[in-house]
C-alpha cells in the first residue's frame, strides 16, 4: 500500500498567502489562527489528544477541534482559562494599537 502524501502546512500557507484575496481574508482572522496554532502546539507538547484535553478542561472533543480550527466564534475568557488550566498555562489577553 502506498504511503499517503503529506503536506507541510507552513509551505501550503506560504503559497496561499501569494493570493491577495486569501491574504486579505487570512489577515482578518489572524488572531484566531494564532490562538489555534498556539493551543495545538501546547496540546501536542503535553502529548494530549483533543479528547484528553477536552476531558481535562471539562468540555467536548468537538469544542477543542473548533478551537484548534480557528473557527470557534465568541470564545470566552472563562473557556480559555479552563483550557489553560488543563495545559498548565495562563491565557494573557491585552489590547494593542492598530498599525494604520
Amino acid at each position: 500500500m502506498p504511503k499517503p502524501k503529506t503536506i507541510n502546512s507552513a509551505s501550503l500557507l506560504k503559497n496561499q498567502m501569494k493570493n491577495d484575496e486569501f491574504k486579505k481574508e487570512y489577515d482578518l482572522l489572524k488572531e484566531e489562527f494564532e490562538l489555534a496554532r498556539e493551543i495545538i502546539k501546547l496540546r501536542t507538547k503535553a502529548s494530549l489528544t483533543q479528547k484528553q484535553l477536552a476531558e481535562l478542561a471539562g468540555t467536548s472533543q468537538p469544542a477543542i477541534a473548533r478551537l484548534e480550527s480557528g473557527s470557534y466564534n465568541n470564545v470566552s475568557l472563562a473557556f480559555l482559562r479552563r483550557i489553560g488550566k488543563a495545559l498548565n498555562v495562563t491565557p494573557e489577553i491585552h489590547f494593542k494599537k492598530k498599525n494604520n
